[in-house]
């Protein structure tokens, strides 16, 4: 029996259909409100961007067979496994070995088919290719995406952006105000694009949160946690087991898998409001930027500081090596948008209130300080 979940986000939208719930599912489960996933009747599927993904052995025998057969292959890394790409007269098809999936993608059409051996590493697959045909359509239609998380005021959907390097405290950031009466829109990227005279209409890019052992105590949710992995609950399957031996045992030292990798856990979407009580926000309009910086010794505050967008903070074809656009999905359109929509979103963004915070791992001082900017905006 085919079943199908249906997604949508701002104008854009993808149905995945497959001959497994467990793949639909995911997709339902994965992508919930924050891009409006509903089961759909899979009969009713008959135009529109469309993500087949069935759990077949024999289809992808034979799209692997023909992308050996005498064409020439690219190797390409994509999402962390080895893919070989090749063409078939328009189409794209390519193969994973290590994953038991192969692909054929008919760009011209919105359509891609996925075959797979074993239902959970295909339903990721679909997942990604899911999401990918999302942000296609949405960039084709002059969308940008931000290195950013998000939160939203209930009520006339402002929306403070929260901008940093690695480390810098974005997540951290999101989640304390989350936690204190705002939504959460996004906890790494955002999907941004000009809307009216001078505002940015911002729509979430769902994915899973990775959240240090530390700071999943700080915020008071390693117990529920710990209950729930208890009950013989999990979280997403990107997580390291020895991360889920830790808060078994009720351990938050921090793991590093080398120097500079710290080993996280890994929650997904429907998560924050299912067990930890955050709300999450399907869309809103840029109200202000923050611009945080962890400093464990001294006091939270708010601080002096000349911090504004760069091209860093934007996402772009060169910054999103782990899904290179090998299916064709955005259709040329570089990864984080058109040249033009950044260069827009930019200025307009430039012209919002800039805040820069100091926070510490004295969580009750950084909420202080998180909220007395916040209620200004």
């Amino acid at each position: 029996m085919i079943s199908a979940t249906r997604l949508e986000a701002a104008a854009a939208a993808v149905t995945v259909l497959s001959n497994r719930q467990e793949v639909t599912g995911w997709a339902l489960r994965y992508f919930g409100p924050w891009w409006n996933a509903a089961p759909v009747d899979a009969t009713a599927v008959c135009a529109g961007s469309v993500v087949i993904a069935d759990v077949k052995q024999d289809a992808y025998e034979k799209i692997t067979r023909l992308v050996h057969d005498g064409r020439s292959v690219e190797p390409v890394d994509y999402a962390k496994h080895a893919l070989l790409v090749a063409r078939d007269g328009e189409d794209i098809i390519a193969t994973s070995p290590e994953e038991g999936i192969a692909y054929r993608s008919t760009p011209s059409a919105s359509r891609l088919v996925l075959a797979g051996i074993d239902p959970q590493p295909l339903a990721l697959a679909a997942a990604r290719i899911a999401r990918e045909a999302i942000r296609g359509q949405l960039l084709r239609d002059g969308w940008a995406v931000l290195h950013s998380s998000a939160v939203l005021r209930p009520g006339d959907g402002a929306t403070i952006l929260t901008f940093g390097d690695k480390g810098a405290g974005k997540t951290t950031t999101a989640l304390l105000l989350a936690s204190h009466g705002w939504q959460l829109l996004a906890n790494d990227r955002v999907l941004v694009r000009p809307t009216g005279e001078r505002g940015v209409e911002v729509v979430p890019w769902p994915s899973a949160a990775a959240l240090g052992l530390g700071l999943l105590h700080s915020l008071g949710w390693d117990v529920r946690a710990r209950e729930h992995l208890r009950d013989g609950g999990s979280f997403h399957p990107t997580q390291h087991e020895s991360v889920t031996e830790a808060l078994l045992a009720g351990d938050h030292t921090p793991l590093w898998e080398n120097a500079k990798r710290e080993r996280k856990v890994q929650v997904f979407p429907d998560q924050f409001p299912g067990l930890f009580n955050v709300p999450l926000a399907t869309g809103g309009v840029a109200a202000a930027l923050l611009f945080p910086r962890i400093d464990a010794d001294v006091a939270p505050d708010v601080v002096d500081g000349t911090r504004t967008l760069g091209e860093a903070d934007f996402m772009s074809g060169a910054t999103e090596d782990r899904y290179p656009d090998v299916f064709g999905q955005a259709h040329g359109v570089n990864g984080g948008g058109r040249e033009s929509a950044r260069a827009e979103v930019a200025a307009r963004l430039a012209g919002l209130p800039h805040h820069a915070v100091r926070l510490s791992h004295d969580v009750t001082a950084s909420v202080a300080v998180l909220c007395k900017v916040a209620d200004a905006i």
